[in-house]
């Protein structure tokens, strides 16, 4: 079995900053893509930033130069550091990962728990 493990997240007044963390665990071969996505009421989760296991990222636009993703790879987690937050980034936060587990040939999508991160104003 896999699981996504989330961490972080809260309240914080704009301006601020918050880290997210995600570990995966259980009988992983490989991991490609991890990224962080989030979702608000009534909309369609979106994607916030994502990164190969080579460190090539790609950022939303309304996130670019604010937030950053990195990981560990040793530890299978991955990280976003969030400044300089804005009230439209309230949001509950999703990590995703494309994993292979052993005894599958094939990368499946896992998701995290989610985390709430409001940003007051």
């Amino acid at each position: 079995q896999v699981q996504l493990v989330e961490s972080g997240g809260g309240l914080v007044q704009a301006g601020g900053s918050l880290r997210l963390s995600c570990a995966a665990s259980g009988s992983i071969l490989s991991i490609t893509v991890m990224g962080w996505y989030r979702q608000t009421p009534g909309k369609q989760r979106e994607l916030v930033a994502s990164i190969t296991s080579g460190g090539t990222t790609n950022y939303a636009d309304s996130v670019k130069g604010r937030f950053t993703i990195s990981r560990d790879n040793a530890n299978n987690t991955v990280y976003l550091q969030m400044n300089g937050l804005k009230p439209e980034d309230t949001a509950v936060y999703y990590c995703n990962a494309k994993i292979t587990g052993w005894g599958t040939f094939r990368p499946s999508a896992y998701w995290g728990q989610g985390s709430q991160v409001t940003v007051s104003s």
